[in-house]
């Protein structure tokens, strides 16, 4: 079977690929075609849990904003954003029929806070413009015939395909159950790319006494090779991208290793407007402000994603990683510590503390300045704020430090043992190197009629709706550039 272009992958910078393409053939009078091949039973999988199912499908913020929040090489996409600018693509999809809205911010999402309306709208513009979308088509072998360009494609059915020009928007390797298995990397690889060090970012971290991981580490260390890396790899790639670190680490802590008796307390409980510090080898690396959630995961929320980038890659190079969670951000400690010395007077004196225990009077104390869900588990980790002191065999008094309240909840410190892999990570850091791509056209410079877009590039950014717009701009581009290159 021959298409004059062929894009895999039918995620969101295929689907935009393969509509930019076609449009712009319909555009110039060609008759040339499109296909996307998609390995799942229908394109858009990984749209769909976007935004936790809503879709937070860009952010409308312009340039010189926008690329402060793109952690690799943010000059490399500077051309697929003006090409497709995120007011642009709002337009791009009111005119389809889904009318978006924007939200605290510069976040937008779809009207109807359905990520299908998003899948549904990309879907019926590709058809519009003669697309063929063949679901369940999974790429197995990709030859590369560099003298012609063209391209022979094998998928896993059986079914042979021949192009004149290739798209590969494979995604990365987050959500794997989503289709994201890493396959645009194994043939970027085999066509002569690099592949810079891929990571999973966005992720929750693990705190020390988090998860009962003592099994599992026990297990990993059973399983190391010569040169003292981990002999687990991620099933889908091959061994020829190892030095890219796609094997396992003693870090990575699946989603689903059972809580401790911590983290269950802590489990569910989400903090608003908190300082958080990130501490590499003792020394600051990065701080946010804003939301945090404790999960079944770990640490996550808006501001632990911001900060596990930085922290994934630092724990994963051997380094000692810690959280510093400030609680009352707004509040000096000295004010603090007068204000807590403050309460716990008033509690004291107060008629109904008469034959309370100490214990009881703190926790009414801790009710008083932070979640009242919070207090378990803040309990556990800062046990120094009681002190149980013996004077005799059956003589003891238990001691509220007060002092130490006010510090731990300016500085409750986390060790961080580990962090949540590719299972559940909203993104991939690392991908095909950007040495190896035209930014202009998004074309390879190794392969000529080759093309990469969305997560399979070296290109990853914060929370907010900035990858989804990346892989939106970088799939129009490359879809374009194809085209452009056989009219």
């Amino acid at each position: 079977m021959k298409s004059d272009i062929i894009i895999i992958g039918g995620g969101a910078a295929g689907l935009m690929a393969a509509y930019g393409a076609a449009s712009a053939l319909v555009s110039a009078g060609s008759d040339a075609s499109v296909t996307l091949l998609e390995k799942m039973p229908r394109p858009g999988r990984k749209i769909m849990i976007t935004g936790k199912g809503r879709c937070n499908f860009t952010n409308v913020k312009d340039w010189n904003e926008f690329s402060q929040h793109i952690r690799s090489n943010a000059n490399f996409l500077k051309p697929a954003f003006f090409n497709l600018t995120p007011a642009k693509l709002v337009e791009w999809f009111e005119a389809a029929g889904m009318p978006a809205v924007i939200e605290r911010g510069d976040r937008a999402y779809p009207a109807s806070y359905h990520s299908t309306d998003v899948i549904d709208t990309l879907v019926r513009a590709c058809h519009g413009v003669g697309v063929k979308i063949q679901s369940e088509a999974e790429v197995s072998e990709l030859v590369c015939h560099s003298d012609t360009p063209s391209f022979t494609i094998s998928t896993a059915t059986g079914e042979t395909w021949a192009c004149q020009r290739l798209i590969i928007a494979t995604g990365g390797l987050s959500y794997p159950g989503t289709g994201s298995t890493g396959d645009g990397y194994r043939f970027a690889s085999a066509a002569g790319h690099s592949i810079t060090p891929l990571f999973p970012s966005l992720t929750a971290l693990v705190p020390r006494g988090y998860k009962i991981v003592r099994s599992q580490q026990a297990a990993d260390s059973q399983q190391i090779d010569d040169s003292g890396m981990p002999k687990i790899q991620h099933p889908i790639i091959s061994n020829s991208l190892t030095d890219n670190k796609l094997q396992g680490t003693p870090h990575h802590i699946d989603r689903a290793t059972p809580l401790t008796e911590l983290g269950e307390k802590l489990k569910g409980v989400q903090l608003k407007n908190v300082g958080v510090q990130l501490l590499i080898e003792g020394t600051q690396a990065g701080s946010e402000f804003g939301d945090i959630d404790f999960t079944d995961g770990g640490i996550e929320g808006p501001i632990g994603f911001q900060l596990s980038r930085k922290a994934v890659k630092a724990l994963m190079n051997g380094s000692r990683v810690k959280l510093v969670v400030d609680l009352k951000a707004g509040v000096p400690l000295p004010e603090l510590t007068a204000r807590v010395k403050e309460l716990w007077a008033q509690i004291d004196k107060d008629p109904r503390s008469k034959g309370v225990r100490e214990k009881e009077k703190c926790r009414i104390l801790l009710g008083k300045l932070m979640p009242w869900e919070l207090i378990p588990g803040f309990v556990a980790c800062n046990p120094g704020i009681m002190t149980l002191e013996r004077k005799g065999r059956t003589d003891t008094k238990l001691w509220v430090n007060l002092p130490t309240i006010a510090k731990c909840l300016k500085e409750w410190t986390f060790d961080i043992d580990g962090y949540v892999g590719y299972e559940r990570a909203v993104v991939t850091a690392g991908g095909v190197s950007n040495d190896d791509i035209i930014a202009k056209t998004l074309e390879s410079r190794k392969v000529p009629g080759m093309y990469f877009c969305g997560e399979v590039l070296d290109a990853d950014c914060d929370t907010g709706g900035y990858n989804l717009h990346i892989a939106f701009a970088t799939g129009l581009l490359a879809g374009q550039s194809a085209a452009k290159s056989i009219l």
